[in-house]
């Protein structure tokens, strides 16, 4: 089974303002993934041609469920307020996604703790911090119904202020504990590998530097597993969107 995770910055690269969509379900597609998950991504947002990305991420590898789970709602510059999964589906919202070629029994949705102050951040080639506001964070699991047995699959995008991404972490690790195992949990989690394994007591099943993407010096994006599985293969792909690489890994 292959399963990926990818930041997708709106669907766009760095330099670009708008979203190239055929570009996008091509990097999508070229994954081959089984089980995808997905952050920073956009539904019904004028900076990636208003479309639903998780639709076009869906029709594009062939999944046959699917699930955007939104962390913001409203348009950056407009109104841009936290979401509460009341919103109406066709709503402009920001946030992430999980999609299977395997049919899903169950899912869950965990809204994780908020940062609800501005905190200090130190930046490369600042000599100052910097005072910055958190965005509401979110996480989605899935039971899925693979041909080799059930398991479950979560995604999510965590804070990028360290101290916070470890407590929302160990919260999601929490909320976690009743799901049905094994368990793959995947995502942006905005962490070393030694710190996300340490907190949550699984296994990473790939490790590669993911961001920046031209010459990338961390891994923030992970595939981890409570799981014996074997990694057949594991890499961070570079592909025409984005500021990370996706994390690849087909499992056995």
């Amino acid at each position: 089974m292959r399963v990926a995770t990818f930041n997708i910055l709106n669907g766009r690269t760095p330099s670009d303002r708008e979203v190239d969509l055929g570009v996008f379900q091509e990097s999508i597609a070229s994954l081959d993934a089984d089980v995808l998950a997905l952050q920073e991504v956009d539904r019904s947002q004028p900076r990636s041609g208003g479309v639903d990305l998780t639709a076009l991420a869906a029709e594009a590898m062939g999944a046959v469920d699917q699930r955007f789970v939104a962390a913001l709602s409203g348009s950056p510059g407009a109104t841009w307020i936290a979401a509460n999964g009341r919103e109406h589906p066709d709503a402009a919202a920001y946030g992430i996604a999980l999609l299977s070629r395997h049919p899903v029994s169950a899912w869950e949705v965990i809204r994780l703790p908020t940062l609800h102050t501005r905190v200090p951040m130190w930046f490369r080639d600042s000599r100052l911090p910097l005072m910055v506001r958190d965005e509401p964070r979110v996480a989605v699991a899935a039971v899925v119904e693979t041909p080799d047995g059930v398991l479950t699959v979560a995604n999510t995008h965590l804070s990028f202020v360290p101290w916070w991404g470890g407590r929302q972490l160990r919260a999601l690790v929490t909320a976690l504990s009743g799901v049905e195992r094994p368990l793959i949990l995947t995502g942006d989690l905005n962490m070393s590998p030694g710190r996300a394994t340490g907190i949550t007591g699984m296994r990473s099943m790939v490790k590669a530097p993911t961001f920046p993407v031209d010459a990338p010096r961390e891994q923030l994006d992970h595939v981890l597993s409570d799981h014996a599985w074997q990694t057949v293969k594991g890499e961070a792909r570079r592909l025409p969107i984005s500021d990370h690489r996706a994390l690849v890994v087909e499992l056995e």
